[in-house]
């Protein structure tokens, strides 16, 4: 398959290179031995300082799937019991549920899903107490312990693809992150979590169609900036493609952080990065950090106001979450922060405004004028070379040299011959004039010879 921008064949499993953007991050900065629940819930400090408790005022994303394309998500975590409703694997490897923990970091979609849409749990052992905390809201749907994701109502779609290393099957990240947008579409997705990236801006033109078909049927699409640890100094694909909600990252004074985040224009909204915590397959848990984790956060909120405003349109949501941002950085929106830090509360409570287009872009567009092409089909290439049609003008001509006819020699002859009779004629008429004038004036007297001089006397007169 050719693709554009220098994205090769031999490129397609490197493209998304262990760029799980974050999972390295939970094995070289913050990693944790696993341990198991209580205090956990208490290091969520995001949930009371950026908004979210209060948000749940409003809502906690009943009835609305979020789709998560990663590594697997093992719905059998403790805090994701009856989360997740449905999946598939788009990998040729993995479970058909999406359930089976895949490729280079398999550990990396259940930190995902916990952190979106974690129920916690009640603790079984009679030697360990509840621990709630301020940071969460007494409910009986929501356990005391481990953890409670941004949108604890929500349910979970998952689909698994095997990134970061070969596949066993084959199968490229080129063909499973289209076909899993597809399916999340498909299958009634209003949110997709895409918590993965690669060190390119550019994406393969095969990625244009399935982007494409998720904005035409209005669904929020998430995706994580990316870590300048792993490799991210530029946001890469997914989140550069227009439509897309990019996510920065933020260390826990909420400002950039240096290695848990990453820059460029697409990023639109920035969330915590550094000191997260999130479930493992099989129910422990983990420290971790990266914009793995941010997206999930802001992918959360999406879900609180789809299930809010359930006929709100995707160009809708992401402006709630955009324009009530608070500004940090550069004034306005900028590389680092994009439009500023997420407030979910703001984000379900604020009056916002509508706006006629998607504040992050739209990949429609993006391809009217960059692939140049029918947004429904590619163009068909010619298959022979095209015939010229017949000219409609006659070729011009250099007028030829003809020899002269006897009509036209004997004109301009006839021509001289006759101004010349008439000029002698002219003449010889004024000479008989003149002579016959002169015989007819009258006669004048001879004059004397002059030839001699009288001589004078000197002495005068006599």
């Amino acid at each position: 398959m050719t693709l554009p921008h220098g994205w090769g064949r031999r490129t397609a499993s490197a493209a998304l290179a262990a760029m799980l953007a974050g999972g390295t991050l939970a094995g070289a900065l913050l990693t944790a031995p696993s341990a198991f629940a209580d205090s956990w819930r208490d290091k969520e400090y995001w949930l009371n300082e950026y908004g979210i408790s209060a948000a749940w005022q409003v809502s906690k994303g009943a009835g609305v799937k979020v789709a998560i394309i990663d590594s697997g998500v093992d719905g059998q975590h403790p805090d994701l019991k009856g989360a997740v409703v449905g999946g598939t694997d788009t990998s040729g490897a993995g479970d058909p549920d999406g359930q089976k923990s895949i490729g280079a970091k398999p550990e990396h979609g259940t930190l995902v899903a916990t952190l979106l849409a974690g129920r916690g749990h009640a603790t079984a052992s009679p030697s360990a107490s509840p621990s709630p905390t301020s940071s969460s809201s007494p409910d009986s749907s929501v356990g005391p312990d481990g953890i409670v994701g941004v949108a604890p109502e929500a349910q979970i779609l998952s689909v698994s693809a095997w990134l970061g290393s070969p596949n066993p099957a084959g199968k490229t990240d080129q063909e499973q992150i289209p076909e899993a947008v597809r399916w999340a579409v498909d299958n009634g997705a209003k949110v997709i979590n895409i918590s993965l990236g690669s060190t390119s801006p550019d994406w393969p033109q095969s990625w244009d169609a399935a982007f494409l078909y998720a904005e035409q049927k209005d669904v929020v699409i998430v995706a994580a900036a990316g870590n300048r640890i792993g490799g991210n100094v530029q946001v890469g694909a997914p989140a550069t493609i227009p439509g897309v909600l990019t996510v920065a990252g933020l260390d826990r004074n909420r400002t950039a952080s240096v290695d848990a985040s990453s820059q460029g224009i697409s990023i639109a909204v920035s969330a915590p990065a550094e000191k997260l915590v999130g479930g493992l397959p099989g129910g422990s848990y983990e420290d971790w950090a990266g914009t793995s984790g941010s997206a999930p956060i802001v992918s959360g909120v999406a879900a609180l106001i789809r299930s809010k405003w359930p006929d709100m349109s995707a160009k809708q949501v992401i402006n709630r979450i955009v324009s009530t941002a608070g500004d940090a950085g550069a004034p306005g929106k900028d590389p680092i922060y994009g439009y500023g830090i997420l407030n979910a509360e703001a984000a379900l409570k604020a009056d916002v405004p509508e706006v006629a287009s998607n504040p992050v872009g739209s990949i429609a567009e993006w391809i009217r004028v960059h692939r140049r092409g029918d947004l429904s089909s590619p163009t068909p290439q010619p298959t022979s070379k095209p015939s010229i049609p017949a000219a409609t003008l006659a070729d011009p001509t250099v007028p030829a040299a003809k020899a002269p006819s006897q009509a036209d020699t004997a004109v301009p002859a006839a021509v001289v011959i006759g101004f010349g009779s008439l000029f002698v004629a002219i003449v010889a008429g004024a000479s008989v004039q003149l002579r016959r004038a002169y015989r007819s004036s009258p006669e004048l007297p001879d004059e004397p010879a002059t030839g001699v001089v009288d001589t004078v006397d000197p002495s005068g007169p006599k």
